[in-house]
């Protein structure tokens, strides 16, 4: 039903192109009324994970039957299994959790506070659909390597991202892309599309058996698409891979860069620690699977394109206080602040995103200026909404979007279905560009989260 859908959205966009005709929103909707748009793409958290205590929001009230996880035979289990800790050298189960929780959510704050680090959890394409398990949402401790971790929850509604949610929109339908990882979802993020590698090694290739089982996982599908954690042929990328044979080739197809290139409207990806990783010296957590625009040959190394939208978070920070930042702008800050389990605490990304927003009110281009707050996948973490089936892709679970503006609806629970690419379709229906895809197509482009005009 989704492709029949996408299909003909995307025959009605190309006959109103071929009539010079580009559909458009009426100048008088909020839509209409954004001149900004920014972009801040945090990590690894399910909506229940972080706002399942959230006043009105669909949560953990709502689990029922999710919430009874069984082990890959089928099995109820009759305690969660104590959390791991793979942070640990060797791994192991983390002491600061009991072995006898019930098989429920549970607030991780009895054990440890959100400025701690906890354990990750795997995050990797089949796994996620073997846990979401047709939309029964049963597996996600059976496929875990954090076992009873994937329960987990902070409340995280008074929190400094919580509290903007409360103030603005909360979207509590809002699914990532694409099943599995940050690799993969950064991709979504910028193009509805998967990266291609037909020739990689075959030692990184999944090996699956009859009806999708896995005999070996990988980072390449047998069909020859990347899916789990790998890096650029171009700079920057881990100085440790040396062989080119087994970095992601140059890839080729649209971005949502190259649209907006293409009509001449100004954008930029900042990363933090972006200016050093590309002189060689890349701060211990800078993850160089999460700069999906250098994966692209529009953006590789030598181009003039990477140098004018490939850019520092600080320099972000420049343009912003100069009411000067580009119309749409994505923010992906370094590790440390990027909530990622296992490498950084929560309170800490938190009070990031909350200061990033903070400066954003008090720039003079607030009144114009739609900003974003989500997250690139789950991380692992259990969610009790099954989330819809479109592709073989995904989407995957659910995760927590927050909607921030001063042409936004206030103290709203918006219920609609969206996922990674609405992103997508609200940039495409700002500023009158074509669809990447069938999925960026046939998304809702948050258009319910603005007050109308």
């Amino acid at each position: 039903m989704g492709t029949v859908r996408a299909g003909v959205l995307v025959i009605v966009v190309a006959l109103a192109l071929t009539l010079g005709q580009p559909p458009a929103r009426g100048a008088g909707s909020a839509i209409g009324q954004i001149n900004h748009l920014i972009v801040i793409y945090q990590e690894n958290w399910s909506f229940d994970g972080l706002y399942g205590r959230f006043p009105s929001a669909n949560g953990l009230a709502n689990a029922g039957e999710a919430a009874t996880q069984v082990d890959k035979g089928g099995h109820p289990y009759a305690t969660l299994p104590q959390p791991l800790n793979n942070s640990l050298r060797p791994p192991g189960p983390d002491p600061r959790f009991p072995a006898d929780l019930p098989i429920a959510p549970f607030n991780i704050a009895q054990f440890v506070q959100p400025d701690e680090t906890t354990g990750d959890l795997v995050h990797r394409f089949y796994q996620e659909q073997y846990q979401i398990n047709h939309g029964r949402m049963d597996k996600f401790v059976a496929w875990s390597d954090a076992a009873g971790l994937v329960m987990s929850y902070f409340d995280a509604t008074n929190m400094p991202e919580g509290r903007l949610a409360q103030q603005y929109v909360l979207a509590d339908h809002f699914f990532h892309a694409a099943f599995g990882g940050s690799f993969l979802n950064h991709f979504w993020l910028i193009c509805a599309c998967s990266p291609v590698w037909p020739d990689a090694p075959a030692d990184v290739r999944a090996q699956l058996g009859g009806q999708g089982s896995m005999i070996r996982d990988g980072i390449v599908t047998p069909d020859g698409y990347a899916v789990n954690t790998a890096f650029t042929v171009n700079h920057p990328h881990p100085p440790s891979i040396t062989d080119p044979g087994r970095l992601v080739p140059n890839q080729t197809m649209p971005t949502i860069g190259d649209r907006l290139s293409e009509r001449g409207i100004p954008w930029a990806w900042y990363s933090g620690g972006w200016r050093d990783a590309l002189a060689g010296h890349a701060d211990p957590l800078f993850q160089y699977h999460h700069q999906p625009f250098a994966f692209f040959a529009q953006y590789a190394d030598g181009t003039s394109a990477k140098a004018q939208h490939l850019k520092d978070e600080q320099d972000f920070l420049v343009a912003l206080r100069a009411g000067a930042i580009p119309a749409v702008a994505f923010v992906k800050p370094l590790g440390p602040d990027n909530e990622h389990p296992g490498y950084a605490s929560l309170l800490r990304g938190q009070q990031h995103v909350a200061g990033l927003v903070r400066a954003v009110i008090n720039s003079p281009v607030w009144a114009d200026t739609a900003v974003i707050i989500t997250y690139d996948e789950n991380g692992g973490r259990w969610d009790h909404v099954a989330p819809p089936v479109i592709d073989v892709w995904g989407p995957g679970t659910r995760v927590p979007a927050i909607i921030v503006s001063p042409l936004a609806k206030r103290h709203y629970i918006d219920h609609t279905v969206y996922d990674t690419t609405s992103i997508l379709k609200l940039i495409e229906t700002r500023w009158n560009l074509r669809p990447l895809g069938t999925r960026d197509a046939a998304a809702n482009d948050l258009s319910n989260a603005f007050a109308p005009r």
